[in-house]
């Protein structure tokens, strides 16, 4: 694996088809017929994708933005990318117009590859929309997958936009003859591969760039602590246009040499059949992958008998589901912390107990501290500030040097904005979010230690605990819960398990609110501001 911090992924993947031309590379799943691609015919593809790039008058060092779902194309076009120098901004299939509009101008990038339609959006005549409007300064090309056909009067054809060309993604592909990719320079694993954007749930969103050594570096040492080698197949359902989907297993497949299951939509059905097909043996993702896997086991699926390892992110693995999906699935289930500015920094080991290595050890090389509000590191057993350094963090936000500098510390370090402890075998757990904090008259309530304690309530399948106004106290906890079907739970209830618990009695929710599903962001992560929002409304109403 030390050779992964000399070459390049392009590097690795040309070898790799040089290699193996035939051997399988990719599977996209696909409601009938899955869709399948060998390391040769990728190594094609991509290098025709990067020739329409240059064509396009694409350079080096230049954002292209990939908004597509998981699917080969996606690959393909990160691939081409990379392949010039151009730095891959991926953006998720469900951002909205003006999200969209941000982030291309916050990216300056000038060509978009979107699709025609996904999911009854037709993204493609959305930014020709956008376009038309004036609202894109910098966009200059739309590369569409499946397809312009959409995008075409009977009358006049496709609509004309000022400066503006609308391509066939496919046909532009298939129009450029094979052979060895020219006019690309030399590139430098210090040069910025990959430019992610925050999921601004707690504002706007940060774009975040990371250098390519610095990818390879946390997906070799990641894939050393979970054991990946070049044997294993990665099934990707995670969003590619966040780093579970794309540097843990888009990258990860890649510069390994290991085969990907890439699955477009979440469905848990779906997923079972494609480890029965085509014997994935990781994933990683949030914990709603795992409970809906271990929801359709119960319910007759069969189990994915080829998966060994489950690598939970975007938020702590509740300790009653990670031990329900060992028993069901026969995976083995590992915890992580990280961040799209850090990439993963801490981890467990498939052998380790959950129980008690919490959300994982640090990766070689990443250090870890908890601060109090003055920065005063408080060691070891106490709850403080998570601050972090190490080679995978980012170097600081696009064109935001204000923001940047708020971000670090003096001395380097990379302010989370989690709450956490680190316990004395140097294991982390993460207690909450500093703006998650319930404050009760003084009294800092540990809301994620509190969480998982509720998880583990036979009626509660899952949980989340915000600040709800109050005028005495300032803020009570307020308890989003959602049940699992035909199960009821009282708030009483929930005190009377707390107190089992031995829980402080002033930690304890005094309401609760029922909710079919907690709102989550793509990458898992529970979306509090939105139940703060309904708490504030609740207490206003009362």
């Amino acid at each position: 694996m030390n050779t992964f911090d000399q070459q390049s992924l392009c590097d690795v993947v040309q070898e790799r088809a040089e290699r193996d031309p035939h051997g399988l590379a990719l599977v996209e799943l696909r409601d009938e017929h899955d869709l399948c691609l060998s390391w040769g015919q990728l190594a094609e593809q991509a290098d025709r994708a990067a020739t329409t790039l240059l064509d396009l008058g694409v350079r080096p060092g230049e954002s292209v933005m990939v908004q597509l779902p998981n699917s080969i194309d996606f690959v393909v076009m990160s691939l081409a990318t990379l392949r010039i120098g151009a730095v891959c901004c991926p953006v998720l299939p469900i951002l909205g117009q003006r999200e969209l509009v941000y982030v291309l101008e916050r990216s300056r990038a000038r060509v978009l590859v979107t699709p025609a339609d996904f999911r009854g959006r037709q993204h493609a005549r959305e930014a020709l929309e956008l376009a038309a409007a004036g609202r894109t300064a910098h966009l200059r090309h739309l590369l569409v997958t499946g397809g312009t056909a959409s995008l075409t009067d009977e009358r006049c054809g496709i609509r004309q936009v000022p400066r503006l060309g609308v391509h066939d993604l496919a046909a532009r592909i298939a129009a450029t003859p094979a052979g060895p990719l020219t006019g690309v320079g030399e590139r430098s694993l210090h040069d910025v591969a990959h430019l992610l954007f925050t999921s601004g749930t707690t504002g706007e969103p940060k774009g975040v760039p990371h250098r390519m050594r610095t990818l390879n570096q946390a997906v070799s040492l990641m894939s050393r602590r979970v054991g990946l080698t070049a044997d294993d197949r990665v099934h990707i359902a995670s969003p590619m246009a966040h780093h579970s989907g794309f540097l843990y297993g888009m990258w990860l497949s890649l510069l390994l040499g290991c085969v990907q299951v890439i699955q477009p939509v979440w469905n848990a059905p779906l997923a079972l059949r494609a480890f029965a097909q085509w014997r994935g043996t990781f994933m990683q993702g949030a914990a709603p992958f795992l409970l809906d896997m271990v929801t359709a086991v119960h319910n007759a699926q069969p189990a994915p008998h080829s998966l060994r390892t489950f690598v939970v992110t975007g938020a702590a693995v509740p300790r009653r589901l990670a031990a329900e999906a060992r028993d069901v699935l026969g995976a083995r289930i590992c915890a992580a912390w990280g961040s799209t500015e850090t990439c993963m920094a801490t981890l467990s080991a498939p052998q380790d107990d959950l129980g008690t290595v919490a959300d994982g050890r640090p990766l070689d090389g990443v250090r870890v501290r908890a601060v109090d509000e003055g920065g005063i590191d408080v060691g070891t057993g106490r709850e403080g500030l998570l601050e972090v350094t190490g080679p995978f963090v980012f170097d600081g936000y696009l064109d935001r040097d204000d923001l940047t500098a708020e971000a670090f510390t003096a001395d380097g370090w990379y302010r989370s904005g989690d709450l956490a402890v680190i316990e004395p075998s140097g294991c982390v757990r993460i207690t909450g979010r500093v703006k998650d904090v319930v404050n009760r008259g003084g009294e800092k309530i540990p809301v994620g230690e509190i969480e998982q304690i509720l998880l583990a309530h036979p009626a509660i399948r899952d949980a989340a605990i915000v600040a709800m106004p109050d005028l005495r106290l300032g803020e009570r906890a307020c308890l989003f819960a959602v049940t699992h079907p035909g199960r009821v739970i009282k708030l009483e209830d929930v005190q009377s398990h707390l107190a089992t618990h031995m829980v402080t009695k002033s930690f304890w929710p005094e309401h609760i609110e029922f909710i079919d599903e907690l709102p989550r962001n793509p990458a898992g992560k529970i979306q509090k501001y939105l139940l703060r929002e309904i708490a504030r409304g609740v207490a206003a109403s009362a």
